[in-house]
């Protein structure tokens, strides 16, 4: 694994650039950091991710081929992959893996948020930051946090991904107890 920045520091590009389900695990104790309009910051734990690994993964939406909705997935890593769930809800994923390669992981818990639409939600996220580099400049970034120890860790099937097959089983949905942290609001 590349080099952990400072926790205050965003992850680097070539953090991302590596297999999704690694990234999903390491994204665990991470911070999702958001700056609102008036220039605030709020930095908020991830606590669950899902790892999509590419074409042959058939939860992956990437699994059919690019499309308008999942250009960005084929693109290169460390880019926001935002897209409507459902008509209503927007998923915030990160692009991962090598380019032209359509792997991503999403955020389903961060902070005091527990599901991926409640994360954009409650922290403003929507279609705007989809193609963006999750660096400072876009206003929404990852920053390094608490190391989790692999023993806190569960590793569980998907959720919602019924449709794909053996793929819908694997255990690619990564999660711990964000209690372990203490307090995971705004930090």
């Amino acid at each position: 694994m590349p080099d952990m920045p400072r926790s205050s520091q965003p992850l680097p590009r070539a953090f991302f650039a590596r297999p999704a389900d690694r990234i999903a695990r390491d994204l665990l104790g991470a911070r999702l950091v958001v700056r609102d309009a008036a220039g605030g910051v709020t930095r908020h734990a991830i606590f669950e991710t899902e790892a999509y690994l590419g074409a042959h993964d058939l939860a992956c939406h990437g699994s059919k081929g690019m499309t308008k909705r999942n250009a960005v997935m084929f693109g290169p890593a460390g880019r926001w992959y935002v897209y409507l769930c459902y008509g209503m809800h927007w998923m915030l994923n990160v692009v991962t893996g090598a380019e032209g390669v359509p792997a991503a992981v999403l955020i389903r818990g961060a902070g005091a948020f527990v599901g991926p639409g409640r994360v954009t939600r409650g922290l403003g996220i929507d279609k705007a930051f989809d193609g963006q580099s999750a660096v400072r400049r876009a206003g929404l970034w990852l920053e390094a946090g608490e190391p989790i120890s692999p023993r806190s860790i569960s590793r569980t099937p998907r959720i919602g991904v019924g449709y794909a097959g053996e793929w819908a089983a694997k255990p690619l949905r990564f999660v711990f107890d964000p209690e372990s942290l203490g307090p995971l609001g705004q930090r």
